[in-house]
């Protein structure tokens, strides 16, 4: 008798982490019984799309490959199916569980991302739009960019924005392009731009199809596939001791054309989730690598383009492919030796060596950046983030060698780890765990001192800064950067001229803090240049030259270290103002 779709879902569930002899056979006369079923509803479409793009990635034979692509290929289909049935496709809108092929992605995407969907996407595109929530915002923004629309809008109460709009771009369809083609053409920072148009708030509708953008169909094959034929690498059997103290890995920088194609798989794997990174948008396609590092693993990382850069820190941003399929996104962000590290592996690929795949991606981030000091965001943990409180995340990390920065959680950890040594069967409540994800943890490794950065926040520095100017400028930032500029000039003893525009602005970010480093004119002549060395490689080509420099600088990093951390910030003053 024929097994029911959901004793088949369930066997394939189990039969996914089936490895050695017989066990691609197996799973390949399952994948078999699913050629011509008809899905009743979305959950179990999606349930079994999922499972379908799992085996993709972490396949234990190439026919496996062959026939997930075979059963893949009809998901659009089966979308399409249930959608004529009438059956309820909320589920496909969540974020676990959208970008699905022939599903829709709606959202008010900010300006860059309605940008780039415009020029990447613009056949599948449209707008929904809401007169009554933003015909008061277009009354301010639309007049600079149509003729006459002030007499209208400045005094009637029914203006009819979208006839106005429809009038100017030569139909009702090419309102969005000629709206950001207009917006492009404006002489305003992209900052500004931004703002402009974020504030319209225009809800785009991004219909999926068959798209190569969609969770189904997005993939950039290795040259070599991966086949599993024995049990995934376990979390226990991972060391980031020793894989951070082996050998370099091979990095390969791609080629523009390349580097270009994987940026936009990676912006449509973001987008199609509903997620936006600062360096997925604004990546840098001159700075893109590569590492193959095994099991069918390919990680990309780059960085953000001069104009684009934090102020102080430095950044970089990254995606990971099995077996060419997208499943996990990196970001971390630098100052000196010290990393703070975001990780995540998107939901379909969680069970699938994400421990192993980590401690690759800190190998890499040292080798690029040469930190020594990675740190973990309280979100991740599960702070204000309960899915990550369901999935125990705050003990993936501590497992690995990570530890809390906080002398409490230290000791509620330690407790924890007492009960499950004295009771294998232990589970840490959620309400401990919520506790456990209030603060950052840790990983350190070399000869440097441990927990200097345990109270450490680039936030401080900007509070420091902000106290100051209110107290010093009367809360004037001009007036600040004025008087700052001109006092390091003198003591740094360079003038702006020698600057071009782009050093010009990160030693306009740099001043105001130097200025609140007590002792700076009693430095060396040598670590004054060295500064200025640090200002020039913050707008140069790479920006882990930067890093570089930094952590070469022992007396700027124990200023800014004074400056960050939570016990001195308070007592920041300027000096040489």
């Amino acid at each position: 008798m024929r097994q029911s779709l959901s004793q088949r879902l369930q066997d394939l569930e189990r039969c996914r982490h089936s490895y050695g002899k017989g066990a691609a056979a197996q799973v390949d006369k399952l994948l078999g019984t699913f050629r011509n079923t008809k899905f009743p509803d979305a959950d179990s479409l999606v349930r079994f799309h999922d499972l379908l793009l799992f085996l993709r990635a972490f396949p234990q034979s190439a026919k496996v490959i062959k026939l997930t692509e075979r059963l893949l290929a009809g998901i659009g289909r089966q979308v399409g199916q249930l959608r004529e049935r009438d059956a309820v496709l909320e589920l496909f809108d969540s974020e676990q569980f959208s970008g699905v092929a022939n599903t829709v992605v709606r959202d008010t995407f900010t300006y860059e991302v309605a940008l780039w969907l415009a020029k990447q996407h613009p056949q599948q595109i449209s707008v929904e739009w809401d007169i009554d929530e933003q015909g008061r915002q277009m009354s301010v923004s639309l007049p600079s960019l149509l003729p006459l629309l002030a007499d209208d809008c400045l005094v009637e109460a029914d203006t009819p924005y979208l006839d106005w709009l429809a009038g100017a771009a030569g139909g009702a369809d090419h309102i969005l392009p000629w709206l950001l083609q207009r917006l492009e053409g404006l002489s305003l920072s992209v900052l500004q731009k931004t703002a402009w148009y974020d504030a319209l708030r225009i809800n785009i509708v991004w219909e999926l199809r068959e798209s190569a953008a969609s969770r189904t169909h997005a993939r950039r094959n290795p040259r070599q596939m991966f086949y599993h034929r024995e049990p995934l690498i376990r979390r226990n059997q991972v060391s980031l001791a020793d894989e951070l103290s082996s050998g370099a890995l091979p990095i390969h920088k791609l080629s523009r054309k390349d580097a270009e194609d994987v940026l936009n798989l990676v912006r449509d794997a973001i987008t199609v989730r509903y997620r936006e990174l600062w360096g997925t948008t604004r990546g840098d396609p001159e700075s893109v690598v590569e590492t193959e590092v095994g099991r069918g693993v390919q990680i990309f990382l780059w960085g953000l383009p001069p104009d684009r850069r934090l102020p102080l820190r430095a950044y970089h941003a990254g995606m990971t492919l099995k077996n060419g399929v997208p499943i996990n996104y990196i970001e971390g962000i630098s100052l000196f030796e010290w990393m703070e590290v975001g990780f995540n592996t998107f939901y379909t690929y969680r069970e699938g060596e994400t421990a192993w795949i980590y401690s690759k991606v800190l190998h890499l981030l040292h080798q690029v950046a040469g930190v020594t000091c990675f740190s973990v965001y309280p979100y991740q943990l599960g702070h204000e983030n309960e899915e990550a409180i369901k999935s125990g995340a705050y003990w993936f990390y501590r497992k690995l060698g990570f530890r809390p920065g906080r002398p409490e959680l230290l000791a509620l950890t330690e407790r924890e780890e007492a009960k499950m040594t004295r009771d294998a069967a232990h589970r840490t409540s959620a309400a401990a765990l919520r506790k456990l994800a209030a603060g950052h943890v840790f990983y350190e490794f070399g000869e440097g001192a441990r927990g200097q950065w345990d109270t450490f926040s680039t936030r401080n520095i900007g509070f420091a800064v902000e106290r100051w100017m209110a107290s010093r400028f009367q809360g004037d930032p001009e007036k600040m950067y004025e008087s700052t500029i001109a006092a390091m000039s003198q003591i740094l003893n360079i003038s702006a001229e020698t600057l071009n525009l782009l050093e010009r602005s990160a030693f306009k970010d740099f001043a105001p803090v130097l200025s609140l480093v007590p002792d700076l004119e009693r430095w060396s002549g040598v670590e004054k240049e060295a500064v200025i060395e640090i200002i020039r490689a913050k707008a140069a080509a790479d920006e882990a030259d930067y890093l570089r420099c930094l952590q070469s600088h022992a007396a700027l990093r124990n200023a800014f270290l004074r400056l960050g951390s939570a016990r001195d910030a308070a007592n920041a003053h300027g000096a040489n103002t």
